[in-house]
């Protein structure tokens, strides 16, 4: 049977980027306590909560997605919706006549690069794979229950609030997920900041290369900084910036763009960002939860049971073997568009 209990006695345990590494969830679910009744995975007193990113990059993601998704739909766990997801979306829609395009994704080297491993591995399961894109419609972009919010990169309330107005709930239609392939429209702009982050553009002629090669004009930010005066103060992504660009001030037009999560907020929990330091809250009432597991970093989760200030002693986690990831390369960076 589900786990039973109200939200104010149950316990919630918000669980990482997966990005296939299915062998490594099981353990973090099984020293959580979960156990396997009738297939799926479940605890009598918890709910899991995914953050997205299930597919891409790792070794057993058709394998991670089964689990997950049964997880949901047996009420055992809820999740959010990641950009991984929202780019298989995009990536498998066709365009529509006139638009220019084929797909809504441009099938291009970088983006088959990012999903090659999810196809493949889904190559003799085609219905499946069309299923899993269904479902995917069905995720929530963001969760907020009376203690805590849950999304995938950033937590932008403005924009949260708008489109609950437009869309009536939490999901994506198929019609958002067009619209949303203009970045500079309503839609483009509510999946590109909750599911990847702020950015703020580097001054001109300054560009930054990032491990996996790829030459970027903008940077990752923070949306919780308070009263942030450089760049140093607001930047969020694994590369991090020249040290004469990161001593320079925020000018009165990039401090208008960036955005903040009051003290006052519930608790918030995003995914994304490849932590790679010891897990602990970025601020009393925000944590990330991505640990660089296809990497061979940390699966983490944090167990929720209420609090209004997130704690170091909260967050749990499994180490990634080697034999996890077989031989699949990982060397892809999250913020890739």
């Amino acid at each position: 049977m589900p786990a039973q209990g109200n939200a104010a006695s149950r316990g919630y345990d918000i669980i990482g980027d997966i990005h296939g590494c299915a062998h490594t969830l099981t353990r973090l679910l099984d020293q959580m306590g979960y156990r396997k009744i009738n297939g799926v995975y479940q605890h009598p007193k918890r709910q899991a909560i995914f953050i997205g990113d299930i597919i891409d990059r790792g070794p057993r993601i058709r394998e991670a997605l089964h689990l997950v998704r049964d997880m949901v739909e047996h009420g055992s766990a809820r999740i959010v919706m990641g950009n991984h997801e929202y780019n298989a979306l995009g990536y498998c829609t066709r365009a529509r006549p006139g638009s220019g395009r084929k797909w809504l994704r441009e099938h291009n080297a970088r983006h088959d690069r990012l999903i090659r491993e999810t196809l493949e591995q889904f190559d003799h399961y085609p219905h499946e794979w069309n299923e899993f894109l269904e479902w995917f419609y069905t995720i929530p972009l963001f969760i907020e229950d009376d203690g805590f919010r849950v999304v995938h990169a950033c937590w932008d309330g403005d924009l949260i609030e708008k489109f609950k107005q437009s869309q009536g709930g939490a999901c994506i239609d198929e019609d958002f997920l067009h619209a949303s392939s203009a970045i500079e429209s309503f839609a483009g702009q509510v999946m590109d900041t909750l599911l990847r982050g702020t950015d703020l553009r580097l001054p001109e002629g300054v560009k930054i290369t990032g491990k996996d090669g790829y030459v970027r004009e903008f940077f990752r930010t923070k949306f919780w900084a308070d009263n942030p005066q450089t760049y140093a103060d607001v930047v969020f992504q694994p590369d991090p910036l020249p040290p004469e660009v990161a001593r320079m001030k925020l000018t009165d037009e990039e401090r208008k763009q960036l955005i903040s999560y009051p003290a006052g907020e519930p608790p918030v929990f995003v995914g994304h960002y490849w932590m790679d330091s010891s897990p602990a809250p970025l601020k009393a009432n925000v944590a990330c939860i991505d640990y660089s597991a296809v990497k061979y970093g940390r699966l983490v989760a944090y167990r929720m049971d209420g609090e209004r200030t997130l704690s170091k002693d909260k967050f749990v986690w499994v180490e990634v073997d080697r034999p996890e990831q077989s031989d699949y390369p990982t060397s892809e960076d999250s913020v890739a568009r």
